[in-house]
């Protein structure tokens, strides 16, 4: 718990309190302070008052399909493991020791009964059970065993295959934490009963941005593609990018979450239907196993990025697997690990329908490649881009003017975007053309978690 709410460093552009309160007046006129980016007090309180209370992505399912599989995997920037025990229980386990702090978990994943201590060799089951020690009866004969068991999540739960936990014991359930976000998440991956399934593990690297510009980005920034991905029009592999706001709605979930979506019939006539996918992939699908508005948002207007509030998106879109071929539709699940003030690991998950042949998974693993990998030609425009947050952040020059973002577009009288009060859909439908109120609803969540100091 954070208590001290004054406390500054040297270089981290105020006080924690101050900047708080200035967020919170700046926010309601569409406007976020550049203190709240690299800054490490901000960066802290995120830690505590975000990441040890939200409910948190760690993996699929289909990673530890085993009894005994572990993987490795975080909670803001606390080390997990997450095993599946001898009964086939998911568990949530912090990953030191409780003797004295040691590492227990370094391998990425793994099989085992229990995890060995390297320095003292203190041993836990992999349920987090406390089994034993060297010489045991002469160093711990009177040791209550059950007070040092390796600290494990209260809360660990699964939908549509993913595994979510939540540090915090007095957490709602992950279906009221997801709210109308699990609606969307629905017609995303639950249109065949096999479900979908990542086609390996995460793809990791580091970006010199803060996780919080990836998250609110993913959420429903149609704004920069027609000039962040320029070049993917110079070298006419896409056209259009100027036009794309004009068939967007802005979909904005209570809690943080939000959607955009794209009215691809509009945008590719007939052929547009659910994502664009082929008819050899589409005839698979059973639409019937989501309701029907739901069916009419992903058959019209479906999503093709999301964010789950804190860090975790979605990318559903297509290209070439490669040249010559035509497009395949790809779909990545990603994470924005904070790593630091300013500092994010990037973790991204390319997933593939469960009924897909070999030819069909592989050329929509490239496809996503292609796009959004650590050399994809969308995501290094990105990454290089969100340097700039941080950057501005550590400027004394920008701290001294008291800079701001500016979050207003789609504002009473900034643009022609308005509420649609015909959506009888969860949460808000903004439309149409370009507006940043996913970026303004995530942070105004963000605040009010940062506000919530637990005292």
């Amino acid at each position: 718990m954070i208590t001290d709410t004054a406390h500054t460093r040297p270089g981290t552009g105020g006080r924690l309190d101050d900047i708080l309160a200035r967020t919170r007046s700046e926010l309601e006129k569409g406007l976020v302070p550049v203190n709240i980016f690299a800054n490490a007090d901000i960066f802290d309180a995120e830690m505590e008052r975000i990441f040890a209370k939200s409910w948190v992505f760690l993996g699929f399912e289909s990673e530890i399909p085993e009894k005994g599989d572990f993987m490795q995997r975080r909670i803001g920037r606390d080390s997990v493991i997450v095993t599946r025990d001898g009964k086939g229980e998911i568990h949530v386990l912090a990953n030191f020791c409780r003797h004295r702090g040691t590492k227990l978990c370094q391998t990425d994943v793994g099989n085992q009964s229990h995890f060995r201590c390297p320095y003292h060799g203190w041993v836990f089951k992999n349920n987090g059970e406390w089994i034993g020690a060297p010489d045991k009866s002469k160093a711990y004969r009177g040791l209550d065993t059950r007070d040092w068991n390796l600290f494990k999540a209260p809360h660990v739960e699964s939908f549509l295959g993913m595994i979510f936990a939540s540090l915090d014991a007095d957490a709602p359930t992950l279906m009221d934490y997801l709210g109308g976000a699990a609606w969307f998440m629905r017609g995303l991956m639950d249109l065949h009963p096999g479900g979908m399934s990542p086609m390996g593990p995460p793809d990791r690297y580091k970006v010199r941005g803060d996780w919080k510009t990836g998250s609110e980005n993913f959420g429903g920034d149609g704004y920069h593609v027609g000039v962040a991905h320029g070049s993917v029009q110079t070298i006419q592999l896409a056209q259009g990018f100027d036009v794309l706001n004009n068939y967007s709605t802005h979909y904005v979930i209570p809690g943080g979450h939000s959607f955009l979506g794209h009215d691809f019939d509009s945008m590719f006539g007939p052929d547009g239907h659910v994502w664009y996918y082929p008819p050899d992939i589409q005839r698979h699908f059973d639409l019937n196993r989501i309701d029907p508005l739901l069916q009419d948002v992903v058959k019209k207007n479906p999503p093709i990025v999301g964010t789950i509030f804190p860090n975790l998106s979605f990318l559903r879109f297509f290209g070439p697997p490669s040249p010559g071929k035509p497009p395949a539709v790809y779909t990545s699940w990603r994470q924005w690990q904070p790593s630091g003030p300013g500092e994010m690991e990037l973790w991204s998950w390319q997933l593939k329908w469960n009924f897909m042949d070999e030819q069909q998974a592989a050329d929509s693993y490239a496809a996503g490649q292609f796009g959004f990998s650590s050399a994809g030609i969308f995501e290094q425009d990105d990454t290089v881009v969100w340097e700039g947050a941080p950057e501005a952040a550590r400027s004394v020059w920008a701290r001294k003017e008291k800079a701001s973002f500016n979050m207003q577009m789609g504002m009473e009288g900034m643009g022609q975007q308005v509420l649609d009060t015909s959506w009888e859909g969860p949460g808000e439908a903004w439309r149409p053309g370009p507006g940043e109120p996913s970026q303004r609803a995530f942070y105004r969540h963000w605040l009010r978690q940062m506000e919530e100091t637990g005292e």
